[in-house]
Formats: structure tokens, C-alpha cells, sequence
């Protein structure tokens, strides 16, 4: 059936058209909204951009504090003579000063050797299970002859012991070593090849290397067979000894400005405060070894913090610039941004020989930009990089100011992070008040169809009574 609005005739009124028109009056309260949030939208982009440069600019003044652990001021590096023998490596806790470092021996892991098989994956023994038995500590005294111990004893390192099984599934050589790898027991077990008659060899290496990390394998259970291929007692009879030692365990000794040192690795952490030591080899002459403070590290901060300077109120003063069609025009956080960055940089400091950026090589173009001359700051942190230091780190420093303008900025409860909180809360309300006038639009408009439906309705009643009286009178 032909709705009120099509059955009008071509005399009414167009309902859909006279309706879309007045809609659209109707609507610019929304349309206004629309418009509202767009531009709020686009204004928590543009703050958030300007939140991200500042964010930027205060990790690298961070970088200059002394309080952060990561401070450039707090690099060191240390500098090997022969870092083919000797290399290195310094922390925050490092003290500069130099070092004459005499390698004696390296440190070494303890190595075993089986007799030999004539196969890999004949079986060894009865199958009957054998638990092997691993413990770890020192071989002291002795006399040591073709690879056995004679009067030694084993002192163990307190480390506990641990055992694999051997029995049907496993009792081959491939069986045991794959055994001993899964069982993770702190030495790695390998099959080497000597060419001879029978020349599958059993073949064992401690995993941590030093003297206290020697070996001792004892078996219990089967039928002996397994003992003799791998037990080993260093301080029993050289006949209890099945195993032969290739390689005995054995620690790094150096010394350090003439103080002897022994460790169990051959990367040493506490020998020199704050340095970590890597012996490659041992020496004949000693190295030498210089712990000073990086100031490359120190440079490459700067550097950094100079650029995010310039990053940070170029876009202030980009974003806030008058007729430069920017959603931010005229801002007073962007301005009180640009206002604080050359109050506190063209400002002196306190408490130390140095007072201004200009001394140490960074200055100010006429447009504002912050330049670094790095010849210039070499020449300063060659002459007393304490001084450079307390420049921007101490209590009234540069970077201990631009720490807390940054924090006043962008951290909780800051200008930027508030107006953002502010747009936001504006644009949910902008949501809520344009959800009711839509109900509201709906209402008007199905209230306008059905007055302009009605009226059509009448108009096609007036025109069929005007056509009815127009015959009767004629």
C-alpha cells in the first residue's frame, strides 16, 4: 500500500525534501559539537606530540644527572695495552687509576678420558641399572703419573652430588653420553675417535672451569662393567682411577700491582673495583691497564641533550605560532614551554668554577637554537671534567633545572598532562550532549513528517472537494 507521502499526488507537498531542509537547520547544534570535537581531537594530537618531544628532552637531561646510575658523568672505560691478552670492561663504580696486570695461568676445566670400544652401540653391560654418581671439589697433593693420582685426596666443594642411571635402554656409549648431557650433572660427555683398534672413546669436561670443579664418579648397582669404563676416584689407587686425566683443572692466577690473584675463571669481576677483567692469554711483560673516566659517553650525551633542546621548543614555538594555521595558535602552555627553556639555558648556575653553558662551547643562535662547539667542551672536560660535571648536575644545575621544568610539564599532575585530562573530559561531555540531541532530532523529525503528511493528506481532501463542486456548478 502507497504511504501518506507517495500517495500525495503530484499537487503536494515534497515531505522528504521540505523535511531534509528543515532538518538541517535543526541540526547545526550537532554539527557545531561535530566540529567542537574535531578540533579538540586534533589538539590532544598536537599536545601529544609536544608531550612526546619533552619526554625525549628529559631523558637526555637524565643522562647529565649525577643521582641516575646511568649518568654520563659516571662512565668509565678501561683501556688494555694488549687487548689481545688482556681486555676489559668499566662501571659507574669504577676509580680511575692505572694498572700493570702479569698473567700466570688461565683457568681450566678438568678433563676425562675413557679406555677405548669397538663400537658405539654395542651394548656395555648386562643391562642390569647402574646409578652413576658425579660430585665436584679438589684434588690436592699428590703426584700425578700418565694421566692417574697417586696420593692425592678429594675434597668436596660442598656442591652436592648428582647421579644419572644407566641400565637396558642406555647401556652403549652413545646410551651413557646421551644420559650424562640430559642429566645436565655439570660436565659435558662427547664420543672421540682415536683411530686406534678400538678407537670409540668415552670423553669428559667439567663445565665450570677452576681447581675446585674437579671431578669424582662413583657407581653402584649392575654388574660392574660400568664402573670400570667410567668410575673415578682421584684420591683412591690409581687401579680405582678408570678414567685418565687429560686436561687437570686449574685456576687463573694473575696479579695486580704486584698482588697475587687465583679465580676459578677466566673472567674476574672483583679483582679492581668496578672493572671487569677477560684473560685471553698469559703474558710475558705486563699489560697495562687505564681506568679513566669516558668522556665520549659525556660528549654523545650532550650532544643529545642539544638536540632535544632544539626538538622540543622548535615544535612549542611551531605549534603555537600566530596565523600559521595551527590547532594550537597563540597557546600559553606552548609560549610558558618556549619561556622556561631560555629562562633556565640563558641563566647562570651556582656552585661551581663554571657558571654559564657559553663556557663549555654551547650557545644560542639569534633565533634561539642551542649550538654545541664539541672542540670546545673537549678542552673543557680535558681540564677538570668535575667542574663540567657540577655544571649540569649539581643542585642548582642546568640539567637539575630542566629535570624539574620537564616533571612540571609532562609528569602526574603536569600543564600538559592536565590539559589533556581537561580536553578529554570535554570531549566525553561533547558525546553525551550530542547523543541527546540525536533522540531529540528524531523526535523533531518524525514530528515534521507526520505534520506534512497530514498536510498533504488535507490538501489532496481540499483539491478532490474543489473538483467536485467545480462540476456540480458547471
Amino acid at each position: 500500500m502507497a504511504s501518506p507521502i507517495s500517495s500525495a499526488g503530484t499537487s503536494g507537498i515534497d515531505v522528504n525534501a521540505v523535511v531534509t531542509a528543515l532538518m538541517a537547520v535543526e541540526r547545526q547544534p550537532i554539527t557545531k559539537l561535530n566540529a567542537k570535537e574535531t578540533a579538540d581531537k586534533a589538539k590532544i594530537s598536537a599536545y601529544g606530540a609536544i608531550k612526546g618531544y619533552a619526554a625525549s628532552f628529559q631523558t637526555a637531561v637524565k643522562a647529565l644527572l649525577s643521582d641516575v646510575g646511568s649518568s654520563a658523568f659516571s662512565a668509565f672505560k678501561a683501556t688494555s695495552s694488549d687487548t689481545t691478552t688482556l681486555s676489559a670492561s668499566a662501571s659507574s663504580t669504577a676509580v680511575a687509576g692505572t694498572y700493570a696486570v702479569n698473567v700466570t695461568s688461565l683457568a681450566q676445566s678438568q678433563k676425562l678420558v675413557a679406555v677405548g670400544k669397538t663400537s658405539q652401540t654395542t651394548a656395555i653391560s648386562d643391562g642390569a641399572a647402574t646409578t652413576i654418581t658425579f660430585d665436584f671439589g679438589t684434588i690436592s697433593g699428590g703426584t700425578l703419573t700418565a694421566g692417574a693420582y697417586t696420593g692425592a685426596t678429594f675434597t668436596t666443594n660442598g656442591g652436592g652430588t648428582k647421579n644419572v642411571v644407566i641400565d637396558g635402554t642406555n647401556n652403549t656409549l652413545d646410551g651413557i653420553r646421551n644420559a650424562i648431557n640430559a642429566a645436565k650433572v655439570g660436565l659435558s660427555a662427547s664420543i672421540v675417535n682415536d683411530g686406534s683398534g678400538t678407537p670409540f672413546r668415552l670423553a669428559l669436561s667439567s663445565d665450570t672451569s677452576g681447581v675446585s670443579n674437579s671431578i669424582k664418579i662413583a657407581t653402584t648397582g649392575g654388574d660392574g662393567t660400568i664402573n670400570t669404563l667410567v668410575g673415578y676416584d682421584p684420591g683412591a689407587a690409581p687401579a680405582a682411577q678408570h678414567l685418565n686425566q687429560t686436561i687437570a683443572a686449574q685456576n687463573a692466577v694473575f696479579d695486580v700491582n704486584g698482588v697475587s690473584i687465583s679465580k676459578t675463571t677466566n673472567t674476574v669481576t672483583d679483582a679492581i673495583q668496578g672493572v671487569s677483567l677477560t684473560l685471553s692469554k698469559t703474558t710475558t711483560t705486563a699489560i697495562a691497564l687505564t681506568v679513566a673516566r669516558d668522556a665520549a659517553v659525556v660528549v654523545d650525551a650532550v650532544r643529545n641533550f642539544v638536540k632535544t633542546y632544539n626538538d622540543l621548543n622548535s615544535a612549542a614555538k611551531a605549534n603555537s605560532a600566530y596565523k600559521a594555521n595551527q590547532v594550537l595558535e597563540g597557546d600559553s602552555t606552548l609560549r610558558s614551554i618556549q619561556s622556561g627553556l631560555r629562562s633556565i639555558a640563558g641563566g647562570a648556575v651556582t656552585g661551581g668554577t663554571l657558571a654559564n653553558f657559553y663556557e663549555v662551547g654551547l650557545t644560542f643562535t639569534a633565533t634561539g637554537i642551542l649550538q654545541f662547539d664539541s672542540t670546545k667542551f673537549d678542552t673543557a672536560l680535558a681540564t677538570n671534567i668535575n667542574d663540567v660535571a657540577n655544571l649540569f648536575n649539581s643542585t642548582d644545575g642546568y640539567a637539575t633545572k630542566f629535570n624539574a621544568f620537564t616533571t612540571a610539564t609532562i609528569g602526574l599532575g603536569g600543564t600538559i598532562p592536565d590539559h589533556l585530562t581537561n580536553i578529554e573530559s570535554r570531549i566525553r561531555r561533547i558525546g553525551v550532549d550530542r547523543d541527546a540531541l540525536e533522540i531529540r532530532m528524531k523526535n523533531i523529525e518524525q514530528n515534521y513528517r507526520r505534520q506534512f503528511s497530514n498536510l498533504n493528506m488535507l490538501l489532496s481532501s481540499m483539491s478532490q472537494t474543489s473538483s467536485y463542486l467545480t462540476q456540480q456548478l458547471g
